[in-house]
């Protein structure tokens, strides 16, 4: 029979609107994707994530020119030891990316063929690709709704006599539940190396992130609260891991270049173990040490700029970042807001939308289920991490940087409110 019962008829009735307001949306004549007037010129386009570059920053690199000493040297030397300072932590040993940082740590810890590493299904894929670089399989753990951190108790569920670790990553800058997974670690004799890719200034009860397990890793490439182009850390407790780091990160050498062709006249060195091409430059160090300097000043300007967001936006069809808790400091590294699904546009039609406005945008991230790499290697599918997957499908990051200005943040919230359907609304 064609007829319908009541209820299914009001299911009906209810996404009419819903397919009248997307024709809307997407069809506005208003649109600079319909060729409507941006909101922004294409000659004044608002990159995503465009680093606060100063003055400082040029300095410290053509100093570094003007004394020829462009490798690995003593600045380095200085980078790592403010940035350990500033996390709280031992000992620091920069290498050339946060993708180095994790590899290496999975180096470090013996971590290899027959091993499994829990990681969250939201994240970067270097992430994963550290654990797959070292021989060990990557196990996908769903996240949590709310914070897009990695699901503790989902954590413990996926754990087998082959797991070794667990590498948690703290999203957007958000600090991950620290004390249930070092209580997770504890009762099943796991290792923890911390992804604090997004979490420089992150706390969690007032202890810093990267702080927490046997490693912490850190980046700084160019869209990264702190920036030296490319460029990552490690953080660790241990002097002798520290050493082993540093040697890892230099072919396995026993000195650092600086050392050997210093004025203290030239030294021999052994190779006593494989291994990588990882160190950081003076050239990377000399704009990281400005960049240090001014890291408390800049997160409060990102700070300002993701609560007018989340004024701005609160009547749109948006579900918003939660606010961090009271024993949580928020790095406020990205803005990521979902674009609900009732909304009537979906967020890839808003990611071309905002472009056409002249704003840049990211997408923090599709669930690493949802790529092929891994479906087609590890046999990953949707299922094994369905938030993810819809977070996948709904997130956008904002611009959200020290260098903006407030007619940059204004542009943005204009253009989110214009391809949303939202009135005017500039505060």
């Amino acid at each position: 029979m064609k007829s319908q019962s009541p209820k299914s008829g009001e299911k009906t009735k209810k996404a009419v609107p819903n397919r009248v307001k997307t024709a809307a949306l997407i069809q506005s004549k208003s649109l600079a994707l319909n060729g409507g007037k941006p909101v922004r010129n294409p000659h004044d386009f608002l990159l995503f994530g465009a680093p606060a570059l100063g003055r400082a920053e040029i300095a410290g690199v053509v100093d570094s020119m003007r004394r020829r000493w462009i490798g690995t040297g003593p600045k380095v030397a200085r980078f790592e030891k403010e940035f350990a300072e500033y996390q709280g932590a031992e000992y620091a040993v920069a290498v050339n990316s946060c993708t180095a940082a994790l590899h290496l740590s999975m180096v470090a810890l013996g971590l290899g063929p027959g091993d499994e590493v829990l990681v969250p299904a939201l994240t970067f894929c270097a992430t994963a690709n550290a654990v797959l670089h070292a021989g060990a399989t990557p196990i996908p753990v769903d996240v949590l709704p709310d914070t897009m951190n990695i699901n503790v108790e989902e954590a413990e569920q996926k754990i087998t006599k082959r797991t070794r670790a667990i590498i948690p990553v703290h999203f957007a800058g958000r600090p991950c539940a620290m004390h249930e997974i070092m209580a997770l670690a504890k009762r099943h004799r796991l290792q923890i190396v911390e992804d604090c890719a997004h979490a420089i200034e992150t706390r969690y009860y007032d202890q810093p992130a990267g702080t927490f397990g046997e490693l912490g890793c850190f980046s700084f490439y160019a869209t990264k609260n702190l920036t030296t182009g490319e460029g990552g850390m490690l953080l660790t407790s241990q002097k002798a891991r520290a050493d082993r780091l540093k040697r890892l990160a230099l072919h396995g050498m026993s000195q650092d270049a600086w050392k050997r062709f210093g004025d203290e006249g030239y030294k021999h060195y052994d190779v006593v173990e494989l291994g990588y091409k990882y160190n950081m430059t003076d050239m990377a160090a000399a704009i990281g040490l400005p960049q240090l300097a001014a890291l408390e000043k800049n997160w409060k300007k990102r700070k300002a700029i993701w609560a007018q967001y989340q004024k701005a936006f609160s009547d749109l069809p948006l579900t918003l970042p939660a606010e961090p808790l009271v024993y949580e400091r928020h790095a406020y590294h990205l803005y990521t807001p979902l674009i609900q699904r009732n909304s009537g546009i979906t967020r890839d039609q808003v990611l071309s939308a905002l472009t056409a406005e002249g704003i840049g945008v990211g997408v923090h991230y599709r669930s690493l289920c949802d790529h092929p790499l891994y479906r087609k290697r590890l046999g990953w599918k949707r299922s094994d991490a369905p938030v993810a997957g819809r977070i996948g499908d709904q997130t956008l990051s904002l611009p959200l940087s020290p260098s903006m200005n407030q007619k940059d943040v204004l542009d943005v919230i204009t253009a989110m409110r214009k391809v949303l359907g939202g009135k005017s609304k500039t505060t």
